[in-house]
């Protein structure tokens, strides 16, 4: 048996998203999916995985939304479950800036297929912009891509505040265009980025996660691997899942190199933490990751290997 992922995400009115949130977690729990969904005024965001007739009836569920009619998937396959529970969680914002007045719903940067991605980018009068975390970017990106290094999608608007002031201080007033993994985070920045006064603003649409998809490999302008959210950490270009996998002490994802390193013990440390770590804090991770294998032993599932995952 495999199991079916999807992606998805939809920016739209969604005035009553409060009262819809047990019917939605009711819903899917009958139908034995499992993931993460977030619900907002802004619109709905998330990564679920079932059974294909499960997921077919999940989104069906989310398109019989006003509004939401439209909404799009990217799916993947698995041979078993990526998730260990469902989650339908109250939001204030389904990717969170933190910019009152951020509105995709009204006023968003130029959609642009993967088809003309390449042309844009290979353009010298187009500035290229990874919105993702740092720890994404590490292990992959689109070539030329400017890395903000931040830490959370929060960190962005003032980063972009200072890079505009520097592109002034040149002169300069190139075209913008951003991505992100499935294309939330990049069309939020769009919106942000427009408010802000700048025109020529364009997002990849669906993210490189569909540019991936649709893109053969040989004209492919991405380089290294790219994270996601669930159990794979990571998927390569092909969108097989990739060689990292997940510090659970602090949630960033480790190289095949890094893991032979004698700072990497599994469920513990990596070399991106094991200097902050206290010898408490290792001896309970410790024990959470022999209860996990216990678990593993007996068949069972454990809530925990993801507990200190990263967020997007």
């Amino acid at each position: 048996m495999t199991y079916r992922i999807a992606a998805f995400y939809k920016f739209f009115r969604f005035p009553d998203y409060q009262e819809r949130r047990a019917e939605i977690a009711q819903r899917f729990c009958s139908l034995g999916i499992r993931g993460s969904v977030l619900i907002a005024e802004e619109g709905v965001n998330g990564t679920i995985a079932g059974t294909h007739e499960g997921i077919e009836a999940a989104l069906a569920t989310l398109r019989a939304i006003p509004g939401n009619e439209t909404l799009e998937a990217k799916f993947a396959e698995a041979e078993k479950m990526p998730f260990l529970r469902l989650k339908v969680r109250l939001k204030r914002e389904i990717v969170t800036m933190g910019v009152p007045g951020t509105d995709p719903n009204s006023l968003v940067g130029t959609y642009v297929k993967s088809e003309d991605w390449n042309a844009l980018i290979s353009d010298p009068d187009t500035v290229l912009i990874d919105t993702r975390n740092d720890y994404e970017v590490a292990i992959g990106t689109f070539e030329g891509a400017i890395d903000p290094q931040t830490e959370t999608f929060r960190e962005f608007p003032e980063w972009f505040r200072q890079f505009r002031a520097k592109l002034e201080a040149e002169g300069r007033s190139p075209k913008i265009a951003m991505f992100c993994t499935g294309g939330i985070r990049c069309e939020k920045a769009t919106s942000f980025v427009k408010a802000e006064g700048i025109e020529d603003v364009f997002h990849l649409e669906g993210g490189i996660l569909k540019y991936l998809e649709e893109t053969p490999q040989e004209n492919s302008l991405w380089r290294g691997e790219c994270f996601v959210f669930d159990e794979r950490v990571s998927v390569n270009a092909d969108l097989t899942p990739g060689s990292h996998v997940l510090c659970h002490a602090c949630g960033h994802p480790v190289s095949e190199s890094e893991q032979a390193d004698a700072a990497y013990v599994e469920g513990v440390s990596c070399p991106h933490c094991i200097g902050t770590m206290t010898d408490a804090q290792r001896a309970r991770f410790a024990e959470r990751q022999r209860q996990i294998d216990l678990a593993r032993q007996r068949g069972e599932a454990h809530v925990g290997p993801r507990a200190a995952a990263k967020a997007g």
